[in-house]
């Protein structure tokens, strides 16, 4: 066997084996197999690691805005002139911190128990005026509070709370400096009320008694068992179920806080949110493919049955409490789980809302891009790299019997303010982010480098074979060649007569041709001269 064709046998031996193990890999999805197995086993491990610090202590800065709705003509829609006109002011931009703390592990590791503070520092870099001085005319909350308890009270008891509330100085909207309408100021109703009832505090802030406090003690899941179960939440204030709305599905606590998803995301399902301050789960699904700092993301939002009226969604009848007391398209009521004034939540501007909220409101303008809430998650790892959440606070103002400032109103989902909470990932994450995202890439491409190498050796194979295949054939044409060239060939050569007649008879120089004779050999002569 030659050389040459020991390289070609050896040639196809090496490429049918990579193209089988190439094959075999890519279908078993060996290697995404593992790099899941070994995102399990540092989960599991991540007591003893740093897997977990970005979730412990997140990077990226979260920057809280808040824009409050000032209303310019209370007295005209007081009286039933207009509806209520309304400029938006802000933002008033905060830097939230939001340390994980007294982080413990249960179950072995599957389970984690932390809680979530968090505390505001005002940014007036980022900021559009000053909160101590800027002043904003809105619904007073407190007033309207009261009003809605006195439902439950007889008709002739509500005039002289009426008549009491007017005597103290407040009336149904107020003027506070937008520090105090945030965290909080002494308001003269409270103050009356907690010295009818000290349970009830003197003091009323949109987020007072919020700085530096957390929404609730949360057990997770840390994906031991199953990585897809990485971040979501077990109970929370220890209770897997609420008990607030009217059905089983509603009051489920679904999905992780926002911070965290499993690995390996599809663009087919739904990432369900457990939010805390709404009192309910909602879910996001895919928008499309974008990217942030070089890293490639899905886009996940709310969508429009999110907040849909039940006729339109009706697993969202759940929400509507009492049963059947539901709210258009865009709004959720959350009085609910919060105790006083009838409190609406929704989208900024009612983005998705029914247009006969928009239209009550002079000075609603709701667009997408600065009103929808998305997350920009990488797919790979399931980590956020930009987060958009946005919403909106709203009280519902209506006729109350027995309270003359009402006469005139009718039902209103009232702004007050909404918020917009952001969060970009940092430069240095993003770098660290990248360089694994590379990794990952090599590895789960590693099948697939396997069989390339294979094809480009086939091609190789094929090559050799033809060009040893068109030498033989050339060898085979010259050997022919030669060997006609040897038959062919006359010019030296002569046929000696042999008679059995010698060369002195006569008969030998006889002109005339032999006749008879015998050829028996052939030997070279010289030529004869003529």
């Amino acid at each position: 066997m030659t050389r040459r064709s020991c390289a070609i046998y050896a040639t196809g031996i090496v490429c049918a084996h990579l193209l089988i193990v190439g094959i075999a890999l890519l279908v078993g999805q060996v290697f995404q197999t593992m790099i899941q197995e070994r995102i399990k086993k540092e989960i599991t491990l991540a007591k003893n690691s740093r897997v977990l610090d970005g979730w412990i202590n997140p990077p990226p800065p979260v920057y809280m805005q808040y824009f409050f709705f000032n209303i310019t003509n209370s007295e005209d829609f007081l009286a039933g002139r207009a509806k209520p006109h309304v400029t938006q002011m802000g933002p008033y931009t905060y830097r939230e911190y939001r340390p994980r703390e007294n982080v413990t592990y249960l179950e072995n590791g599957t389970k984690i128990f932390a809680t979530n503070p968090k505390s505001f520092v005002f940014l007036p870099e980022m900021s559009v005026g000053d909160p101590e001085t800027d002043r904003v005319t809105t619904v007073n909350i407190p007033v309207v509070a009261v009003m809605n308890e006195m439902h439950s009270y007889s008709f002739f008891i509500r005039p002289l709370i009426s008549v009491w509330i007017k005597s103290l100085g407040v009336d149904l909207f107020m003027t506070r400096t937008v520090h105090e309408i945030l965290w909080g100021f002494k308001d003269p109703l409270m103050s009356k009320l907690h010295t009818l009832k000290p349970e009830v505090d003197e003091y009323f802030g949109l987020m007072y008694k919020k700085n530096g406090t957390h929404e609730g003690e949360f057990v997770f899941h840390t994906g031991g068992q199953n990585y897809m179960d990485y971040g979501k939440i077990d109970t929370w204030n220890g209770i897997r179920n609420m008990e607030w709305w009217s059905s089983e599905q509603s009051n489920m606590i679904n999905g992780t806080d926002g911070s965290v998803f499993h690995t390996f995301l599809s663009r087919k399902e739904l990432l369900y949110i457990f939010a805390a301050d709404l009192c309910r789960s909602i879910h996001l699904a895919y928008v499309s493919d974008t990217e942030v700092k070089g890293i490639p993301a899905f886009r996940f939002a709310p969508p429009a049955d999110v907040l849909a009226a039940p006729d339109e969604n009706p697993s969202n009848a759940g929400f509507c409490v009492p049963a059947g007391d539901c709210l258009g398209k865009g709004v959720l009521k959350v009085s609910v789980c919060r105790e006083g004034a009838p409190i609406v939540v929704s989208f900024p501007h009612f983005y998705q809302a029914e247009r006969k909220y928009i239209d009550a409101i002079d000075g609603m303008n709701p667009n997408k891009e600065e009103h929808e809430t998305y997350l920009d998650l990488n797919p790979t790892t399931g980590v956020p790299i930009r987060a958009c959440k946005r919403a909106q606070l709203n009280i519902i103002l209506k006729r109350v019997l027995g309270f003359p400032q009402t006469k005139f109103l009718n039902e209103t989902i009232f702004p007050i303010m909404y918020v917009n909470e952001t969060a970009t990932i940092d430069d240095n994450s993003a770098s660290q982010m990248k360089s694994l995202l590379l990794i990952v890439k090599v590895v789960s491409n590693f099948p697939v480098i396997i069989v390339g190498m294979g094809v480009i050796l086939l091609l190789v194979l094929f090559i050799l074979v033809c060009r040893n295949r068109q030498r033989k054939n050339e060898v085979k044409r010259i050997d022919f060649t030669e060997a006609f060239h040897s038959f062919t060939t006359k010019d030296d050569t002569a046929y000696t007569p042999v008679s059995n007649k010698s060369e002195d008879s006569p008969e030998s120089h006889n002109n005339q041709p032999t006749k008879n004779g015998s050829y028996i050999a052939m030997s070279p002569v010289e030529a004869q001269k003529c």
